[in-house]
């Protein structure tokens, strides 16, 4: 079982490690009950943080992710009903990931549009933190324009990724390195599981075995993406 606190914890243990500054908040929901966690993690000292590429994440953990921690994938079934081999939520390949929202920010100091091909730009900026995220699903890449004294200004350009962590899907893992050591159905649910919800069960696979390493490999391509839009902020000046 891993909890929001494994969760945010294990996750600024692998920001601390790196030379980012990390600033962490936590929010409560009041009314869907979902606890929510931002973290604004940015290189050199807090007094030039506005000049510098930052990168901010987030991420909400509601009800589901709780009895998903607790039960699995078949966890879903407590919303239901007691949960038999023929019951469908234990066969769904949709099992939700937690999803982690990274947005990358780096200041262009009020540029001229015509000064710079921002389209180009924009798109080189995407490739390289495409290339540089090894669990980002989805990249995109966006300019803010200001209307200044001269006309529009290019004030900064972000980047939104988009992390999909199989907390409790373990079989989604890809080449983390984890195998499933049980045998399992076609969906989710470990066949052991579904012969006896409450029996032994000291060889399924649990997320706290995998989790730190998931954090590591996004703290690390968050490290890498700011590398690279600080390289890009020093070429451009």
């Amino acid at each position: 079982m891993v909890t929001y606190e494994d969760v945010t914890e294990l996750f600024l243990n692998a920001a601390e490690a790196t030379s980012l500054s990390v600033h962490p908040e936590y929010w409560l929901n009041t009314q869907t009950l979902e606890r929510e966690f931002t973290c604004a993690l940015h290189p050199g000292p807090c007094e030039e943080a506005e000049n510098r590429a930052t990168c901010a994440i987030s991420f909400a953990w509601g009800p589901l992710d709780t009895a998903l921690s607790i039960e699995g994938a078949e966890g879903v079934c407590d919303f239901f009903h007691e949960p038999d081999e023929d019951c469908p939520h234990l066969h769904t390949e949709n099992v939700p990931p937690l999803v982690l929202d990274l947005v990358y920010t780096l200041p262009l100091d009020h540029v001229s549009p015509g000064s710079l091909d921002l389209r180009q730009f924009a798109r080189s900026l995407k490739l390289n933190a495409s290339e540089r995220s090894s669990r980002a699903v989805e990249t995109r890449p966006n300019i803010s324009l200001s209307l200044g004294e001269t006309g529009l200004e290019a004030e900064a350009l972000t980047v939104e990724q988009r992390v999909e962590l199989p907390l409790w899907d373990p079989e989604g893992l890809g080449d983390s390195g984890f195998r499933a050591s049980v045998e399992r159905l076609p969906g989710r649910a470990s066949a052991g599981r579904l012969r006896s919800r409450h029996s032994h069960a000291g060889d399924q696979p649990r997320p706290e075995d995998w989790l730190p390493h998931l954090l590591a490999d996004v703290v690390e391509d968050i490290a890498r993406v700011v590398a690279a839009l600080e390289e890009a902020r020093s070429a451009g000046r």
